[in-house]
């Protein structure tokens, strides 16, 4: 008799599943306080523990978006928002 390495149609072959749970990015440092003169430029600056982790910048309940106000920065795990022609309200 020869025997074989390949299931016959009597053998199941169990699936096995993987669930991965992709942790979420915490904050390594947080925004630091800065002081800027009003008509000037801020450069506020966050680190993340995952790289290219998905950035959303906010001032209370508005989204900010990048154009001529702000500009939005990404590079490993900093991301930094740059904030130009300050004024009064953007504190």
């Amino acid at each position: 008799p020869s025997t074989s390495f390949f299931p016959g149609p009597s053998c199941s072959r169990s699936k096995s599943r993987f669930y991965f749970i992709a942790l979420p990015a915490l904050f390594k440092q947080e925004l630091q306080d800065t002081e800027a003169e009003e008509g000037g430029t801020a450069t506020l600056r966050c680190e993340l523990t995952k790289p290219r982790a998905p950035v959303e910048w906010r001032k209370g309940d508005v989204t900010l978006y990048p154009g001529l106000k702000y500009e939005m920065r990404q590079q490993g795990c900093a991301a930094e928002l740059v904030i130009y022609d300050l004024e009064l309200d953007d504190s």
